[in-house]
């Protein structure tokens, strides 16, 4: 499809060009033309006042008016010849130039393209995956004449499981949808007193959080239920792939006229060909969609890198296969001179 609209959008360019270079080239013809017969007027105007009307080229004498016909057809020549040979090299590389300017212009729709299709085919996957459980389990369910109480209740448990699934993965679609499309409003926060709170609340569950705060309070200029929905991606992040003895690192400092904090935790890791991609839609470095305690749905790290991005921010990861696993980010400072009063988060173009 996008192959046949670059064909098609490169003629409508050749076109274009072709029309504009023959509108200029029938003008410089013209121009060149009448130029050409006023000179020549002058001078059979000059050769006139002397009392003559020939010219002597050589051994012979011609008259004016014949070899001014003959100049004037001549020079129409020449320059029809130069124009038609200047066009053809033009249309050539203008060509060529409407090819790529063709494909530079329907990348970015092809790349958005490709983007929402496998988007609507992974959010199709996963919605389905707990459905088709769910039902499966209902069906065996009602063809079972003896299902006793407690198998009942299982089979609930069960159902509400997938419910609480597709009830998550729902949740982080209007969010993700949220942020790439409305504007939302900005605060001067205090990014300390927001980690702070949520390492209290996660280690109060159990303490495997250890917190290393600035020396001062650092603020930043934001949203702040979506900071606080970055830092819980994270860490929550950390704590699910790293074992439960293990000990996760929160850093948090200031770094020129950023903050940047690290979350830093041990376990498996990143494999080196999975890295570049975690940050996009329903990507997970396990491959199977449905096995494993440890799988998420590949929503979080995506909606965590949108964040950021709409904060004019920088979110990067490291990791260590069975060593350790960095994710770092940084926030542009709260600038006293600005005024943040009304102001907003604009959404950009979803570019994964």
């Amino acid at each position: 499809m996008f192959h046949s609209a670059t064909l098609k959008l490169t003629l409508w360019y050749i076109l274009i060009l072709t029309g504009i270079g023959l509108v200029f080239s029938v003008i410089i013809f013209q121009v060149a033309s009448s130029e050409v017969d006023s000179r020549l007027e002058v001078i059979g105007q000059r050769l006139m006042s002397e009392g003559g009307g020939t010219v002597r080229i050589g051994l012979l004498d011609y008259d004016f008016a014949t070899l001014r016909t003959l100049q004037t057809k001549q020079a129409q020549e020449s320059l029809f010849t130069s124009l038609l040979y200047m066009n053809l090299l033009f249309l050539a590389v203008g060509g060529i130039a409407s090819y790529f300017m063709a494909r530079r212009t329907l990348e970015p729709i092809e790349q958005s393209h490709e983007a929402q299709s496998r988007f609507t085919s992974d959010a199709s996957h996963e919605l389905r995956t707990p459905l088709a459980a769910m039902k499966t389990e209902l069906e065996v369910a009602l063809r079972d004449p003896m299902l006793s109480k407690q198998e009942m209740r299982e089979l609930l448990a069960s159902n509400l499981e997938e419910v609480e699934k597709l009830s998550r993965i729902s949740q982080s679609l209007l969010l993700l949808s949220r942020l790439e499309h409305s504007a939302l409003p900005i605060r001067r926060v205090a990014i300390d007193d927001i980690v702070r709170r949520l390492v209290e609340n996660s280690n109060r569950k159990k303490p495997r959080i250890i917190y290393d705060p600035p020396e001062k309070s650092l603020y930043i200029t934001a949203h702040q239920i979506s900071i606080e929905e970055l830092l819980t991606i994270l860490v929550d992040n950390a704590l699910k792939y790293s074992p439960d003895t293990s000990k996760v690192h929160i850093t948090l400092q200031k770094k020129g006229k950023k903050a940047k904090l690290q979350v830093i935790n041990t376990g498996k890791g990143i494999r080196p060909e999975d890295l570049p991609h975690i940050f996009e839609r329903f990507f997970r470095a396990d491959e199977s969609r449905t096995g494993g305690q440890e799988t998420g749905y590949g929503l979080g790290l995506a909606l965590a890198k949108k964040i950021v991005e709409l904060h004019k921010g920088d979110l990067g990861a490291s990791s260590e296969p069975n060593k350790e696993t960095v994710f770092s980010v940084s926030l542009p400072l709260f600038d006293q001179s600005s005024k943040t009063k009304n102001k907003q988060l604009k959404p950009q173009q979803a570019t994964s």
